[in-house]
């Protein structure tokens, strides 16, 4: 039911011409995208039996993922983009079992290095963690300047344990959402300046 939206509900088709947009227009595509599918979580949980932030990482790097390939041309429309987006979900959902059962006193150790390192996403966590297996903790610290006072702030805020309700007063956004999604794409920055500099 679309009752108790403000916005009305973007087409796949109209989600697909926002994000090749600028401004707010892909802005706008980029939320709506998070949300339309954003009960894929519930799935992750359920049927991958994952934690609720594990989910949540999976489908967050989906989206990530999702928005580039729209924006590169590679979604081909030969699916529904729910039936695609599911696809990439499911294999990040996979893959990210196989890390937990192979790699998981690894990642209890990376839980004392830092205590931003544990609410990274699993593909941002890798970065980070080759930056601090060559003990660069200071390569971090500039890297995180370099993302922007914005960004750095939003990804500082995260890690002290703010939630996003609160974020959105903080840092004056419009919704929770909004800070979700840009926490996303400052994340994505964070580890493409990182992969260009390495």
């Amino acid at each position: 039911m679309v009752s108790g939206n403000i916005s009305p509900r973007l087409t796949e088709q109209e989600i697909a011409d926002g994000l090749m947009q600028s401004g707010i227009t892909r802005t706008r595509a980029e939320e709506q995208l998070f949300r339309q599918y954003d009960y894929f979580i519930k799935e992750g949980i359920r049927k991958y039996s994952l934690s609720e932030d594990e989910s949540f990482d999976a489908y967050s790097d989906t989206i990530l993922s999702a928005i580039q390939k729209i924006i590169n041309r590679s979604f081909e429309g030969r699916s529904s983009l729910k039936t695609w987006i599911f696809q990439i979900f499911h294999n990040k959902c996979v893959d990210l079992l196989r890390k937990k059962s192979t790699n998981k006193n690894s990642v209890h150790h990376t839980l004392e290095i830092t205590d931003l390192l544990h609410l990274l996403s699993d593909s941002a966590r890798s970065v980070v963690q080759r930056m601090m297996d060559n003990s660069d903790r200071a390569l971090l610290g500039q890297r995180l300047k370099e993302i922007g006072d914005q960004c750095r702030k939003l990804l500082l805020f995260w890690a002290d344990g703010y939630p996003d309700k609160e974020i959105v007063v903080l840092m004056e956004y419009k919704t929770a959402d909004v800070v979700k999604t840009s926490r996303l794409r400052c994340m994505e920055k964070l580890r493409q300046l990182y992969k260009s500099n390495s």
